[in-house]
């Protein structure tokens, strides 16, 4: 399993995670013989007794201003590792550590204090209520967590702007299209400012154009607010859009972590392989993938790009009429890209592609 992870604090970290079905998954928490000896045996051992493993001895670390995507098909056991994650479903094994504390460890009341000031959840389902109007919708956990009338419905307006419906207020649910309904969604998760974010298929029941307008709404606010987010999806090319990193699951086991144009790359597996082979490089390498070190020289004619640009909008600079680029970073200067340095990753696609 490749990682290559990004130098910044961990906010959330999973050691360890077993998730397992049964008769008698209850009392595998009190067992810790049957998750010892490797990830085989444990499965064999599990697989005995009558259990069936979902999530078997899952190990990441996201950190702090991170979209960490965990895609994989349906039944690869994604969902019910991010329900594992907030302690909705509950863990036969290992530890969650949010900030450092162990979630598996929290009181009841600790955990519903976390949930509440800590955690945003949004889902494949809205899950609104539809007895109430977008601005009590929004404001519905600032109500739970017992703010003033005044100051909960100020908050909520300030979210309903920032995702887009101004005007929307007094709508309710019913009045409203699928993606409209997703943006009350977000902006009530948003509501109670969560450092942790987490999102399980939040666009999957959308169609294809209002969930590519969605996504660019997600990058927006993701821009504007550098949230840490745990994001859940089956789709490939949402989950390379989006994607800090991506970890890909297989029958309930995670097989690679890493950048999205290192799994492109340099795949795990052939299973990996068979996922990404018609992502295109161009769309996942990025500006500061390769660029040459500035060096005290510099690009006179060349256009100022950001290092998070692709390769594919390099290309189309190109194409307008670009000779170079150069990389920066605010009033940093981090490197230089020439013309034959973007061809030549329209070239490795191609022969990928033979």
């Amino acid at each position: 399993m490749t990682e290559s992870a990004p130098q910044r604090p961990v906010k959330l970290a999973c050691r360890g995670l077993w998730k397992a079905y049964g008769q008698h998954a209850g009392r595998l928490a009190r067992n810790e013989g049957m998750f010892a000896g490797g990830r085989e045996d444990a499965c064999e051992k599990l697989r005995a007794a009558g259990h069936i493993p979902a999530v078997i001895d899952a190990n990441f670390a996201v950190h702090n201003g991170e979209i960490f995507v965990i895609m994989g098909l349906s039944g690869s056991g994604k969902s019910t590792l991010v329900r594992c994650l907030s302690r909705l479903i509950e863990p036969s094994a290992g530890q969650v550590l949010l900030d450092g504390e162990d979630l598996l460890a929290a009181s009841p009341q600790r955990l519903i204090a976390l949930r509440r000031r800590e955690m945003g959840m949004v889902f494949q389902h809205f899950g609104l209520l539809p007895h109430l109007s977008v601005l009590d919708n929004v404001a519905f956990p600032l109500r739970v967590q017992g703010r003033p009338a005044e100051e909960r419905h100020a908050r909520a307006r300030e979210m309903i702007a920032l995702v887009g419906l101004e005007g929307r207020e007094r709508a309710f649910p019913n009045q409203l299209s699928g993606g409209q309904q997703q943006r009350v969604g977000l902006a009530r998760s948003l509501a109670v400012g969560p450092a942790l974010w987490f999102l399980d298929e939040p666009f999957s029941a959308l169609d294809p154009l209002i969930r590519r307008q969605m996504q660019d709404e997600f990058l927006r606010l993701q821009r504007m607010l550098g949230k840490t987010i745990v994001f859940i999806t089956h789709d490939m090319q949402e989950a390379f859009r989006l994607a800090d990193r991506i970890a890909i699951m297989r029958q309930g086991e995670i097989i690679q972590i890493g950048r999205p144009a290192d799994i492109v790359r340099e795949p795990a597996d052939d299973y990996v392989a068979r996922f990404v082979e018609d992502i295109p490089l161009v769309r996942v390498m990025l500006a500061k993938d390769i660029m040459q070190p500035v060096n005290g020289t510099s690009l006179s004619a060349a256009e100022t790009v950001e290092p998070t640009t692709t390769v594919e909008n390099l290309l189309a600079r190109l194409a307008g009429g670009a000779s170079g680029f150069r990389v920066v970073d605010g009033d940093a200067a981090l490197g230089a890209i020439d013309a034959a340095a973007v061809l030549s990753i329209v070239d490795r696609d191609r022969q990928r592609r033979r």
